[in-house]
């Protein structure tokens, strides 16, 4: 199949893809297009709302019309790094014998990142760059595709371990979630508290995610867009000349080359899924807020006079 006919293939599944994803899930249609831009870019995403918006089912529902083996762990304070990775135990004929953990999974939901200390938080997370896990000295691979979905209550809650830059760095899309509309929550009730149960069906084979993730990184990309990326990230950065006064003002630390890297890589996927052969610089602004908003940090003046990410973000346009 060339590749043509593989990215036409591929913006008829997603299209399918949504649907069975709406027979679940109400409205949330930004939301679930970045999943599913991160998806197929390969990368992780973390999920940021207040609890009861439905991250849980929406990850399951992805999942399962992907086709995926879908592990959920619950954060936990007590949460040690064997529960996650797994650990060796002497069997009967006393060989040790590995017992894989929950990581061994297609999609992984690690549900409130956040409630976990740093040691837990950080074994997730070099399994998450290095797609595999060192337990005991042995080496083991993960299956592939390997996607992890994190969820993140809002940090001002009592008893979190908030994740350090350089981990937060580690997702491709930090993705808002927001409360539904009226009329979404509405139709939510409906659904949700009568007798009647939506059936998911799967769309993909795990190979053809990873065909597909592989067709994306073939997709050419000019180099004025590869600059226009790189140019929007410097412009995070206060200490670079690119940098406005604004940014000066309100930002402390700006973005490092993994954004400039993400950044391109879901332009590419964005234009793949809109059914273009390249992406431009619209792709790039498409994808530029969710790839952003965790990576560069506000001081205390931009806390002091309101300003958000989004709206530092959109002056770097």
């Amino acid at each position: 199949m060339s590749d043509v006919t593989a990215i036409q293939n591929l913006v008829q599944k997603q299209q399918e893809l949504k649907k069975e994803i709406a027979k679940i899930i109400v409205g949330q249609e930004d939301v679930v297009n970045q999943i599913v831009l991160s998806i197929f870019s390969g990368g992780h995403a973390l999920l940021v709302g207040v609890p009861g918006l439905a991250k849980t089912l929406m990850v399951n529902t992805i999942s399962q019309a992907l086709g995926l083996d879908f592990k959920r762990i619950q954060f936990t304070p007590d949460l040690m790094p064997s529960d996650i990775l797994g650990s060796e135990i002497l069997d009967e004929t006393r060989n040790f014998k590995f017992i894989k953990g929950p990581i061994f999974s297609n999609i992984i939901l690690a549900d409130e990142i956040n409630r976990t200390p740093p040691k837990t938080q950080a074994a997730l997370l070099e399994a998450m760059q290095e797609k595999s896990v060192t337990v005991a000295g042995h080496h083991y691979k993960l299956e592939l595709p390997f996607f992890v979905l994190a969820t993140q209550n809002p940090i001002e809650q009592e008893g979190t371990y908030p994740l350090p830059e350089a981990q937060l760095d580690r997702f491709m899309f930090a993705i808002k979630l927001d409360y539904p509309s009226f009329a979404e929550e509405v139709q939510v009730v409906k659904s949700t508290t009568s007798d009647f149960t939506e059936k998911v069906n799967p769309l993909f084979s795990a190979q053809e995610i990873i065909d597909f993730q592989h067709l994306i990184r073939r997709i050419p990309v000019t180099d004025n867009v590869i600059e226009y990326a790189v140019t929007l990230v410097s412009k995070t950065r206060p200490d670079n000349a690119l940098a406005t006064d604004y940014i000066k003002n309100y930002i402390d630390w700006g973005a490092g080359p993994r954004a400039s890297q993400n950044l391109i890589l879901a332009a590419k996927t964005h234009a793949a899924l809109n059914g273009k052969f390249s992406p431009d610089i619209e792709d790039v602004q498409a994808v530029a807020t969710g790839i952003l908003r965790h990576r560069i940090i506000k001081n205390y003046k931009a806390d002091a006079e309101g300003i958000t990410e989004e709206m530092i973000i959109k002056k770097l346009f």
